[in-house]
């Protein structure tokens, strides 16, 4: 089973050279640092910054310079500050190749639930809409199950909509997810996971073919 971390490393290898790149609040911020060596990489931030880095070391943060969830971030040699007009513009325009969120629930069809839960307090959908409806390619960070053991791999969401039909990879804590055809289909499972035991947790459709390999790092 993988820790936030290892979720983070997962979905770093699915990173290309010269891909413009949006973190997400959440496990996605980790993604930055695990970049593998050798490719070049622009992370944006829709609070205006390409060119994010790693998180910095302790004692090095500059209150100054944070993502989109306010954490303080480094910065690349190169990167660019900008206000939230242009940051959207990049976005809109589908100039960013890949996109990495969080979500609570996600369905077999590839709606995206990441924004409110009813009846919590929520200061509003900040970026999230523009980044679905823009973004060809989307990559999910999340848990496979809630804490009370229930199923966040759905049929059908049951919380309000981000965006309808737009996910195309899932990484959980337990599986390596690709969605398609209207069906949950799984590529890899975590350390440690069968495969009964991602289809126990899994309430959508879930089709496996063949062997699954178990992931590597």
């Amino acid at each position: 089973m993988l820790d936030k971390i290892g979720i983070a490393k997962r979905i770093a290898q699915e990173v290309q050279n010269g891909f413009y790149v949006n973190l997400g609040i959440g496990i996605p911020t980790l993604v930055a640092n695990y970049v593998r060596e050798g490719i070049e990489v622009e992370f944006q931030s829709e609070n205006g910054v390409l060119g994010m880095g790693p998180f910095p070391f302790e004692g090095e943060e500059d209150a100054d310079i944070i993502n989109a969830g306010k954490q303080t971030i480094t910065t690349m040699p190169g990167a660019s500050f900008f206000d939230s007009s242009m940051s959207f513009a990049m976005i809109r325009g589908k100039h960013v190749d890949l996109t990495i969120l969080g979500a609570m629930e996600v369905a077999e069809n590839g709606d995206i639930a990441n924004w409110k839960i009813p009846g919590k307090m929520v200061k509003g959908m900040g970026g999230a809409m523009d980044l679905v409806a823009s973004a060809e390619n989307i990559i999910v960070a999340m848990m496979h199950t809630n804490k009370r053991g229930e199923s966040k791999i759905l049929k059908k969401c049951s919380l309000p909509l981000t965006g309808v039909g737009c996910v195309t990879k899932i990484v959980t804590n337990l599986a390596f997810l690709e969605v398609r055809d209207n069906v949950f289909h799984l590529l890899e499972r975590a350390p440690g996971v069968s495969v009964e035991d991602i289809q126990k947790a899994t309430e959508g459709t879930l089709v496996v073919n063949g062997e699954i390999p178990e992931m590597k790092f």
